[in-house]
């Protein structure tokens, strides 16, 4: 199967190119799973780009926990705006290739989308940390200058490491036509092909995940151990059904996306855990980010007031015109 991946890659151009293997090498269930990513896709973009439309036309959203979302939401859209299309490209169609420079951008969107959604769940675990424990100085604290400061700051280091390691990738020698052995251009897949010593792209990729994880699992943690302790605290059992309830949402997606992203680090990297990977990969990078738009609408009452309250609308507009 690799050698016809690398005919029909050789036939097409003469500088460097890749093929991606795909997610699976069973055709009878490429259609199948093409149907499964194309429905979770479109209700991914569509629910996330409609969340941003909620939170932006609607004033009672226009608070911090509310604009950390629309964040969420929009790297969530870039995401697997990112990643989904070639995985479903690659389930219907026999050429597979795709050339050097789209598989170093789609690498560097994608590990900067999954970066910068690690710091904004940080952040938001913050935001619960300040409503939940200072209410009183919550829109002191929690000012839109801030809000600014921590979201360009979720940005801005997740543009910086992916960056330093696309340097590193930049400078290895890929020879005639590489074969990798995914449904895109993740990293260590990317580099695993080239003729060069990767120890330290690696090392790289280590110290920078490490930090990463680490960072902000910590600010996470720390947050909510002081939430746990002030809602211990609260002496009516609504008051703490309530407080437990504004964290639910977030602590679901934290344990989803973390979890998905450490079980994917923790597998040996072996032939015999090729296919492990991929499903955890498939997990974060195409399923999350519809989790997460559920996670937020389903368990969140003033979200799914607001959506029905759109379709309302919607409706009655739609009706006056017919008028």
């Amino acid at each position: 199967m690799e050698g016809s991946y690398v005919m029909a890659v050789g036939n097409l151009s003469l500088e460097t190119t890749f093929a991606l293997l795909g997610f699976t090498d069973f055709p009878e269930l490429q259609i199948p799973l093409f149907l499964i990513f194309l429905l979770m896709y479109i209700i991914s973009v569509v629910g996330n780009l409609g969340m941003i439309v909620i939170i932006k036309i609607n004033p009672k959203f226009h608070t911090p926990m509310y604009f950390f979302l629309s964040h969420l939401s929009l790297v969530d859209f870039c995401y697997s705006s990112i990643v989904t299309p070639k995985l479903l490209e690659n389930l219907v169609l026999v050429d597979k290739s795709i050339f050097y420079s789209s598989c170093m951008l789609q690498y560097f969107l994608s590990c900067t989308a999954v970066v910068t959604e690690s710091f904004l769940l940080a952040v938001m675990a913050y935001d619960r940390f300040v409503a939940i424990c200072n209410p009183l100085l919550y829109t002191v604290v929690m000012s839109q200058r801030l809000c600014a400061l921590l979201v360009a700051g979720s940005y801005i280091w997740g543009m910086f490491g992916p960056l330093v390691l696309l340097c590193y990738a930049l400078r290895l020698s890929f020879s005639g036509f590489n074969v990798i052995n995914h449904f895109f251009c993740e990293y260590t897949a990317l580099i695993a092909v080239s003729s060069s010593d990767i120890r330290v792209p690696h090392l790289l990729l280590f110290g920078f995940a490490t930090f990463t994880e680490v960072s902000t699992l910590l600010v996470i943690l720390t947050s909510y151990v002081f939430i746990f302790v002030t809602v211990l605290k609260i002496c009516s059992a609504s008051g703490r059904r309530k407080a437990f309830s504004t964290c639910a949402s977030h602590l679901t997606a934290i344990i989803i996306f973390h979890g998905t992203i450490l079980s994917l680090y923790c597998v040996p990297n072996s032939k015999n855990s090729r296919q492990t990977v991929k499903v955890a990969s498939v997990f974060y990078t195409a399923v999350n980010p519809m989790l997460n738009l559920l996670i937020y609408s389903l368990r969140n009452k003033d979200v799914k007031e607001a959506v029905w309250k759109l379709e309302l609308y919607s409706l009655y507009f739609s009706y006056m015109n017919c008028i």
